[in-house]
């Protein structure tokens, strides 16, 4: 594969022009900012409620990983403050409530695939899974940090994804235990052991969505 030295995928994308201005360049970057952020709040609608956890399966680590590693560390983690701040001014952009009264609410099991959008919003203390989306900061972060020295072009892909889906537990699980008020193993049980398999799904998908991205960049490029 043709290699590309644009720092994100995207930079190789949207590339900067040698004419553009300081403020050309920071509005470029809002805008792939809150578009990111667009993204998460879409695949957060793609959730899974099941019986035994208060947090949701959604579809919200996937779009973690894959903006982190587009954007970089720095509009990464930006990216996912603005998702949290979007949430928390009013608008629905976190994973359904799956409350009782919803529509798409059968029984202990419920399933949410975007429409009718039934997105989540308030502050993210108030949420049994709010440690979550301040985690996703982090894992946007740090799977950014990697994506500026190629990891995203690399065979180690994957255990860079795999950081980063392990760093954002952190603050989830620690809010879990005390929003909860339980132990750290009945966080443990909520909050992360119903989700491996899950993750690691999502995290596969991710690490082959960027490689061919860059394919598909580098093809561009090289016929253009």
């Amino acid at each position: 594969m043709q290699r590309s030295e644009a720092l994100t995928l995207a930079d190789a994308v949207f590339p900067r022009l040698q004419a553009d201005t300081r403020i050309a360049g920071l509005a470029r970057d809002f805008a792939l900012m809150t578009g990111f952020a667009l993204f998460v709040a879409l695949c957060a609608q793609i959730a899974i409620r099941t019986p035994w956890t208060p947090v949701p399966i959604t579809g919200q680590t996937f779009a973690v990983l894959v903006t982190g590693c587009a954007l970089g560390m720095w509009r990464g983690a930006g990216s996912l403050t603005i998702y949290m701040l979007i949430g928390m001014v009013g608008l629905p952009a976190f994973a359904p409530s799956f409350a009782a009264d919803s529509e798409v609410v059968t029984s202990n099991w419920a399933a949410h695939f975007i429409l009718p959008w039934d997105g989540n919003h308030g502050l993210v203390w108030d949420f049994p899974s709010g440690g979550y989306i301040v985690g996703f900061i982090l894992a946007a972060g740090l799977v950014g940090f990697l994506s500026e020295r190629q990891w995203d072009r690399k065979p180690w892909v994957h255990f860079g994804f795999f950081l980063g889906s392990a760093i954002l537990y952190v603050p989830g699980i620690a809010w879990l235990a005390y929003d909860l008020d339980v132990s750290l193993k009945k966080a443990l049980e909520f909050g992360l052991y119903p989700f491996i398999v899950g993750d690691m799904m999502k995290l596969f998908l991710a690490s082959v969505t960027l490689p061919v991205a860059w394919s598909l960049v580098a093809r561009y490029k090289g016929d253009s």
